[in-house]
């Protein structure tokens, strides 16, 4: 019944469409129409051009992804299981809003407020080969793609290690590996048309040469 009640939680608070409601109410924008139409900080931030419209909803993205984790904490026995369902549950409604027609974010701000909880090895990682890639490649979405997968790798690489990081600590690798497969997996479906357009533009590019 833990589960269950874990999943709801996350579902249902990872559902409120932070960008959506903001932009609609402030600027009267429909953002699952407008910029790339991904519904998070980033598209928010290009068609308005407002900076402290992108931060407002980065940082209620992410505390939707800490109050999934920290709600089940605080309800439940400690256990690692039912706060890593909750921010499985929030990510996958967040990036595929059932409100919105299952249009929706890519879930980096929320998975990273849940994460910092209880496994902050991964967002802590995640972020300092973001910033590497991004130094060299300068692009958002290539920094994003390159961080997921070789922040799974890493985890998948030194799991004793990464399991040292998991508070409460997890009950085996086994699930510790299966949170972050899922939760990166979740993360990385919602990179493939933005991938698939950087491939394209780089194959273009190199036409032209």
């Amino acid at each position: 019944m833990y589960y269950l009640i874990s999943a709801v939680i996350g579902y249902f608070l990872g559902s409120f469409p932070t960008a959506y409601l903001l932009l609609k109410k402030t600027k009267g924008i429909d953002i699952t129409n407008t910029g790339t139409g991904n519904v998070g900080a980033m598209n928010s931030y290009e068609v308005t051009g407002s900076k402290s419209t992108g931060i407002i909803v980065m940082l209620t993205d992410a505390l939707k992804g800490l109050l999934c984790v920290y709600i089940p904490l605080l309800l439940f026995p400690v256990n690692f299981a039912f706060p890593a369902i909750g921010i499985i549950f929030a990510v996958l409604s967040h990036c595929f809003n059932p409100w919105l027609g299952f249009k929706g974010g890519r879930g980096l701000a929320s998975a990273a407020g849940g994460t910092l909880l209880i496994f902050p090895l991964l967002p802590v990682t995640w972020l300092v080969i973001w910033t590497l890639t991004y130094f060299i490649k300068k692009d958002i979405i290539e920094a994003n793609i390159v961080a997921i997968l070789l922040t799974l790798i890493i985890i998948y690489t030194a799991p004793d290690f990464a399991l040292t990081y998991a508070f409460p600590k997890a009950d085996s690798l086994s699930s510790l590996l299966l949170f972050t497969t899922a939760l990166l997996a979740v993360i990385f479906i919602k990179h493939i048309e933005p991938l698939k357009e950087l491939l394209a533009n780089k194959n273009l590019k190199d036409k032209r040469k």
